[in-house]
């Protein structure tokens, strides 16, 4: 059952795709890179200020157990914590151009396409934008194309 709330009540934020509001989503991604506290933390501070440098329209998201996600049309990318790296994944990376060879993980897949950085590790600021606006661009391309009925068949039957 909704609660429902006093008129006096101000407006909740719009909730994102996973229900968590755009705006926490954000101080989830704030606390995870400082939670980190070390090259890591610093790095995905980096990757996310290239990210939203990239696409002002982007959407900050945490999946996946606490995983950020950067959407646009889709997902364009995750950004990953391990011991030893920082780790953007791709999730139509296989379909991207990828002229300054940025993409040295995941290589063998037919969809994904990841990005390792280690410590010490140097990010192609102009070469990742470009990347992140091409995966923008896939994502609003396959939104408007329209749904062969084929597919729809398929998916009823």
């Amino acid at each position: 059952m909704k609660k429902a709330f006093p008129a006096s009540h101000p407006a909740k934020p719009a909730p994102g795709p996973m229900g968590i509001p755009a705006d926490a989503a954000s101080a989830l991604i704030d606390a995870k890179i400082n939670q980190l506290g070390d090259w890591r933390g610093r790095m995905l501070a980096k990757v996310r200020r290239i990210i939203l440098a990239a696409d002002p329209e982007i959407a900050e998201e945490v999946k996946w157990m606490g995983t950020p996600v950067w959407s646009h049309g889709g997902i364009v990318c995750t950004g990953e914590t391990y011991k030893d790296h920082v780790k953007m994944t791709f999730a139509k990376g296989a379909a991207l151009p990828d002229p300054a060879g940025l993409f040295n993980s995941s290589l063998d897949g037919n969809v994904r396409r990841a990005i390792d950085v280690h410590e010490g590790g140097k990010l192609d600021e102009p070469a990742l934008k470009d990347l992140i606006r091409a995966a923008v661009a896939l994502n609003l391309k396959n939104k408007s194309r329209p749904k062969s009925p084929q597919a729809s068949r398929r998916r009823a039957g």
